[in-house]
């Protein structure tokens, strides 16, 4: 279990094991070789090709605001530090095999990403399969990104200083209660090469929704 001060929610690792450390008001990790968490749309399983590390917690009821400063130092296409939520299933061990598993969960990354050799901000969204999208290029090794829950929805922002926020996506993930139980964290990855190291710094939790979605709050 992992407390960062400035979540009011402890958390738990999941997937591959991974070195997550916190110091100085950074939380760090390295993803490993080949490591990702995608289920290609045209495939034919529910059942991820692989997995990423996370570091997740269940955050108190209502609306929230999860937010940080992702750095990744790139080395192939796909590296990415990213903010996930999970909806459903079960944290920890799995129950009757990894389809059903996965199958009944469903979850969404928010991810500072080489894409494919260009640092963009992308995000997914799986409901059964995953979907795709490239929303802004981003100049510099760093960029912010911040995940809110409002009402039964969920929201994606980006922002290049922590202030004026860019709407990225708003979308569903079950019903009012399975949003009412997300579990909220961080994510990293490494698809192609062997390994990449990702930080999470200016950490901040917010116990209410932004006023507007589209207006840079």
């Amino acid at each position: 279990m992992t407390r960062l001060p400035e979540l009011p929610f402890p958390l738990l690792p999941a997937g591959p094991q991974a070195p997550w450390s916190y110091g100085a008001g950074t939380l760090s990790v390295r993803a490993g070789a080949r490591q990702d968490l995608f289920v290609p749309p045209a495939g034919d399983s529910l059942t991820p090709a692989s997995d990423a590390p996370r570091l997740l917690g269940t955050p108190p009821p209502g609306d929230f605001q999860l937010i940080a400063r992702v750095t990744v130092g790139f080395v192939g296409a796909g590296d990415a530090g990213a903010l996930y939520l999970e909806t459903g299933g079960q944290q920890g061990p799995q129950r009757e095999g990894p389809q059903l598993e996965w199958a009944e969960r469903e979850w969404a990354k928010l991810c500072f990403e080489l894409s494919p050799d260009t640092p963009t901000v992308c995000s997914v969204v799986t409901r059964g399969y995953s979907d795709d999208v490239n929303s802004a290029v981003v100049e510099g090794g760093s960029v912010w990104l911040r995940i809110s829950r409002t009402g039964k929805a969920f929201a994606f922002h980006t922002s290049a200083d922590g202030e004026r926020w860019t709407f990225v996506r708003v979308f569903a993930l079950g019903d009012e209660a399975a949003a009412a139980g997300a579990r909220i964290g961080f994510l990293a990855q490494c698809p192609t090469a062997d390994g990449c190291a990702v930080s999470f710094d200016s950490v901040a939790f917010r116990g209410y929704a932004p006023e507007g979605l589209r207006d840079g709050s």
